[in-house]
């Protein structure tokens, strides 16, 4: 099929590749800078600093965990402020001269683990081209703002995508690579992606619209924030980053296919990885899988032969290893400086490595240990914050280390400092500080990115957005473009040029299909009556395929019994036993969550085969419902020394029948907000709960709940009543269930959610 003029035009600029990308906004636009490696190009910068005197400038008090960006003569930086049920992560912008304050962007923390106010633990990005400002906070809100302040697009992650949270908070920063953004998290879908996985997903930068997810390596061992590293191999645009599962990986940029695998951890890996030459080099502070040892940097060789493994993309052999040694860090990431890696290991320990073979040049004392902070090189120079708040410049050699300032910084650093224009910013967990000249330094030019090869012939479609969620009597539209062999752009199209078809994918454990359809304008129609589903359609154009999945969800009021399931899958745990896959459309049900029957009754039941989910959350709903009430019947099994909890989610606050405790409990992050009463409850019978939440138009709300046992009289007054003043306004329905050691389920049927009366 011919393309037209415009496409072909519009195809031949892009397959440049990020050489053309017009770098009309320039700084320190992401957590590692410039060069990818924590280093800057600047030269004249301070040698010493005192906060309050010499070479200081300006401190915000705000605490923070990550990096501060510079770009445009203004500083962007995500922190947090407040405290108990009112502490808010916070997007802010400042002018980078005077560290006035210009706007800011307040987020509630909801539904996750997280303690020990372990926030802000990750850095916006800013993109070259247009100035626009991404970041993500620790409850999973994605959010693109204009530099300026503007709200353009954002994405619930929890409930969109089923991102799952941690005790420890780390987050990470969107990077940008050329026209997409990319981000991570561990999550549990739905369908394919139910499973939890350590996965990158790549957004159009300017519309927000999902281009590819990818899953590119096995089950998770922890989460990982590690910032990925971005080169050509051969035509190919890849990243190179660490995994949840504890591999090394690469990843095609443009489509998020991955290449390959290759596993050195028991643990995640959080340190971000280093090119250097013809080797990949990382660090971690696990167990290795070869040996008992606990820690290791580890060099590998990118031109190694990967070969198909039983499980996961291929895999490299124990060939590619180049070299090792025994250094370790949990997270701090090395600078490469020449032929010198600089790194903080976890004791505190800053230690200088010869690139080509691993040889460890010297070892300097700096600390008792070191968590998440980076080091900056700069102008012959390391700035170094630890973790107990100690700030250090440094002068290296080849022999040691020169002391050049030490100052102890108000509260724990755990962010990278950043350079733009002859000032350094680091974050403290009480403050944010600015140090060096003042007026304009320009910086030394940052050297061209590599050229990519021009786009070949079309192979495939590649169509935006990948994944859609639809209300009945709603509609989708999408873009379609081709694309080569390496994934680069090779044209676009009308989506009304393509044929859409339903698609069930050859591992599909649920045959469903999407209850919506296309029109002859390209549009992905779902009919005012049509049910909750979800699945997938190809589209075609000549010999091109690409495919979308969507899921449709309704509005309110929304009502299951779950009495149309039918369990007819023997269960891998239970001998004799049935069950049916939740439904479909549901963000992490599977593998969670399955239907059985009871007495008669198909119910909602707590699966116990996987300890890592032993606690759940199951959200069914769209992210923007306010103003709802829900009820639903549940149950929980255990014994005098344990019993499992069940609740629901309503508008991202957890209304729970606690086992253990016997009490009603209102949550949300459980350190943040957790109010309960006394409620004596049993094993083995059924309640009914019913919550709902009104919020006032100054932002306050009340999360109102009651629990009785089924069959009795309902309860006339709210047995528990939360005033929150920084309420959640919004949040889709959801289903949560905690089997402590996944010993004993719980039960849930008979759901209802309903707009408030």
């Amino acid at each position: 099929m011919k393309q037209t003029l415009q496409a072909a035009l519009a195809a031949s600029i892009l397959s440049i590749g990020i050489s053309t990308t017009r770098a009309d906004v320039k700084g320190w636009l992401d957590w590692r800078g410039p060069l990818q490696t924590g280093v800057s190009l600047e030269t004249g910068l301070p040698s010493t600093w005192e906060p309050g005197g010499a070479n200081d400038l300006w401190h915000i008090d705000i605490s923070g965990g990550g990096t501060p960006i510079v770009a445009a003569g203004k500083v962007y930086a995500l922190g947090y402020q407040g405290a108990g049920p009112d502490l808010q992560e916070v997007l802010f912008c400042a002018n980078a001269e005077t560290g006035k304050m210009l706007w800011q962007h307040r987020f509630n923390d909801f539904l996750s683990d997280i303690t020990y106010d372990r926030y802000a633990i990750g850095s916006p990005a800013v993109d070259p081209q247009t100035g626009n400002v991404y970041a993500t906070t620790s409850a999973g809100m994605f959010s693109c703002f204009s530099g300026d302040g503007k709200l353009l697009w954002q994405h619930a992650h929890m409930e969109a995508l089923g991102r799952l949270t941690f005790t420890n908070g780390r987050t990470g920063s969107p990077v940008i690579e050329n026209d997409l953004v990319i981000i991570r998290y561990i999550t549990s879908n739905w369908g394919g992606e139910g499973a939890a996985m350590d996965r990158l997903y790549a957004y159009d930068k300017r519309s927000g619209k999902l281009v590819w997810a990818s899953s590119p390596g096995v089950a998770p061992k922890d989460n990982s924030f590690a910032r990925p590293w971005f080169a050509m191999r051969g035509t190919k645009r890849v990243l190179y980053t660490g995994a949840g599962d504890g591999s090394l990986i690469c990843v095609n940029a443009r489509t998020g296919e991955p290449i390959w695998r290759y596993p050195i951890s028991a643990g995640g890996l959080n340190s971000s990885v280093v090119l250097y030459r013809n080797t990949l080099i990382a660090v971690h502070a696990d167990e290795n899988l070869d040996s008992s040892e606990i820690g290791r940097m580890t060099a590998i060789r990118l031109d190694a032969t990967a070969t198909k493994a039983e499980v996961g993309p291929p895999q490299l052999d124990k060939s590619a290893v180049a070299w090792h040694n025994d250094l370790s860090t949990i997270s701090s990431s090395p600078v490469l400086v020449g032929d010198t890696l600089y790194l903080v290991n976890k004791t505190g320990q800053l230690c200088a490595v010869n690139a080509a073979d691993g040889t460890v040049l010297w070892k300097h004392r700096l600390g008792p240990d070191q968590l998440h902070a980076s080091p900056l090189y700069a102008d012959g120079k390391l700035y170094i914050p630890l973790q107990n708040g100690l700030f250090y410049i440094l002068k290296p050699s080849a022999t040691g280390v020169e002391e050049l300032t030490k100052v102890k910084l108000a509260g724990r650093c755990i962010g990278a400092p950043s350079v733009y224009n002859g000032k350094v910013y680091v974050f403290s967990t009480e403050k944010l500080y600015c140090f060096g000249k003042k007026g304009n330094h320009p910086a030394k030019a940052v050297p061209a990115a590599e050229m990519t090869p021009r786009a070949g012939a079309p192979v495939a479609l590649q169509i935006l957005p990948a994944e859609v969620l639809l209300k009945p009597g709603g509609k989708a539209t999408f873009e379609v473009r081709g694309i080569d062999e390496n994934g680069r752009i090779t044209g676009k199209y009308e989506a009304s040029q393509a044929t859409w078809v339903k698609y069930i994918p050859p591992t599909a454990r649920v045959r469903s299909e999407l209850n919506a359809a296309f029109n002859t304008q390209g549009e992905l129609v779902a009919a005012e009556s049509a049910t909750a589903s979800a699945g997938a359609f190809e589209a075609t154009i000549g010999s091109l395929k690409g495919t979308i999945r969507g899921r449709v969800l309704p509005g309110l009021p929304f009502t299951e019994d779950f009495e149309a399931f039918t369990p007819s899958e023997p269960s891998p745990t239970e001998p004799g036993s049935k069950f049916a896959y939740p439904p479909l459309p549901w963000i992490g049900a599977r593998f969670k969550f399955d239907v059985r029957d009871m007495g008669g009754n198909k119910v909602f039941a707590k699966t116990l085969d996987n300890i890592f989910f032993q606690r759940a959350t199951v959200f069914f709903g769209n992210a923007d419902e306010t103003g709802y009430t829900f009820e639903a019947d549940v149950m929980s099994d255990g014994n005098r020394r344990t019993q499992s909890s069940v609740g629901v989610v309503n508008q991202r606050y957890l209304v729970t029948l606690e086992g253990n405790a016997q009490e009603l409990q209102v949550s949300s992050n459980q350190e943040r907000i957790r109010v309960a009463v006394p409620f004596a409850w049993k094993t083995k019978e059924w309640y009914r709960l019913k919550t709902r939440v009104d919020v006032a138009p100054d932002g306050s709300g009340v999360v109102r709940a009651k629990a009785w046992k089924k069959g009795d009289p309902e309860p006339e007054k709210w047995t528990l009543e939360v005033p929150h003043k920084t309420a959640h306004r919004n949040g889709s329905p959801g289903l949560f269930g905690f089997a402590p050691q996944s010993l004993f389920k719980v039960y849930i049927d008979n759901i209802s959610v309903s707009p408030n009366r």
